[in-house]
């Protein structure tokens, strides 16, 4: 079984920036697809970023991003710590959410699923709240 936790969420003003961490245990992380999701204030979930896995590096993966967040977010993996990373810069009121990390095992493909469905594994969700 999959445990995800993740840290790293707060208050930040518009313009800031913070990094998220998912601390994953159980099974092998380093061949899992892992991707962050987040729930705004009374709307749907959805993808924010993606990151694949490599043979070669520990800290390889092709990432993936929604149109929204490309340029101002950045996915990461540590296999080594069993830990992805989203790096949140440049925020704005409207990245206010719950951001949820997930796990996929046992994927391939040159992207990670921009779907909920995609994945087996979630945390418990970390807030983010950005003020103007």
């Amino acid at each position: 079984q999959v445990q995800l936790v993740e840290s790293g969420g707060g208050l930040v003003q518009a313009g800031g920036s913070l990094r998220l961490s998912c601390a994953a245990s159980g099974g092998t992380f380093s061949t899992y697809y892992m991707g962050w999701f987040r729930q705004p204030p009374g709307k749907e979930r959805e993808f924010v970023a993606g990151i694949t896995w490599s043979p070669f590096t520990r800290k390889g993966g092709r990432p993936s991003y929604a149109d929204s967040v490309k340029g101002r977010f950045t996915i990461s993996r540590d296999n080594a710590k069993n830990t992805v990373y989203l790096q949140m810069d440049s925020l704005n009121p409207e990245d206010t959410a719950v951001y949820y990390c997930a796990a996929a095992p046992g994927r391939a493909g040159r992207e990670t699923s921009r779907y909920e469905s995609g994945y087996d594994y979630w945390g418990q969700g970390t807030q983010v709240t950005v003020s103007s």
